[in-house]
């Protein structure tokens, strides 16, 4: 199951591109960041296809068929397990004061939350951060690497992808649901809310791009950078790999 942070990824990437469009993003060298595009372009052709056909139908017909209430709740659960990597990756970075807002709020939404199917540390206004391995990988030094585009995931890099293993192999899930069937459908229900939660944010990708392919890949990049420098990213070049 992708983890809940490629999702706030896009996310970012989404409210990015605009701006990227403005600034001309578009002209990323390929032979540094994109050595793969043909065959990512491929990837991101048989994505469309697999999406369009399969994964996008299934998750309108879960948000149309299932209550709110539910919905959110399944949200809230997985996004509470996400907090989890989110403090443990403040920790790696040095971040005290963050990650004592992460655990805090997997404490109170595991506990007063219900197993975490309420977001009461919302309610009581205790932040949440975005940071995955990958953002740390990057404020420690290590070079973004190659981009990838990998169906059904999405747009990632060698230090992101990475990270997406770490995490994906460190999931709780894996280790509470020991009876596989149960396991897998655990698995499916947070694919497709992962899925639901993406369905608002294509239209303005559609409108806006010329070359969806390039469009997101910049847009991702671009997204990536402003994380790991914390919104704060020097001028492009500057650093070696990024």
């Amino acid at each position: 199951m992708m983890p809940r942070n490629t999702v706030r990824i896009r996310r970012v990437a989404v409210v990015l591109i605009a701006a990227t469009t403005l600034l001309g993003g578009c002209a990323t060298t390929q032979s540094k960041v994109d050595p793969f595009e043909p065959w990512n372009r491929v990837m991101f052709d048989v994505n469309d296809v697999v999406d369009g056909k399969i994964a996008k139908p299934i998750a309108e017909a879960y948000v149309k068929y299932t209550p709110e209430l539910i919905r959110r709740g399944i949200s809230t659960f997985f996004g509470n397990i996400e907090d989890l990597f989110v403090g443990i990756n403040n920790v790696l970075e040095g971040d005290g004061n963050r990650a004592g807002d992460d655990f805090g709020r997997v404490l109170l939404n595991s506990t007063f939350g219900v197993g975490g199917l309420f977001d009461l540390a919302s309610m009581m206004g205790i932040e949440r951060h975005n940071q995955d391995f990958g953002i740390t990988f990057g404020k420690w030094g290590f070079p973004q690497g190659p981009y990838f585009f990998v169906p059904l995931i999405g747009p990632t890099t060698l230090r992101d992808g990475t990270g997406t293993v770490i995490r994906a192999y460190l999931g709780p899930t894996t280790y509470i649901f020991t009876y596989v069937p149960v396991r897998n459908v655990v698995y499916g229900i947070g694919a497709l809310d992962l899925r639901a939660s993406m369905l608002g944010t294509e239209s303005m990708v559609d409108q806006a791009a010329l070359d969806r392919y390039r469009f997101i890949r910049n847009a991702y990049l671009r997204a990536r950078r402003y994380q790991v420098y914390d919104g704060k990213p020097p001028p492009e070049g500057d650093e070696e790999g990024q």
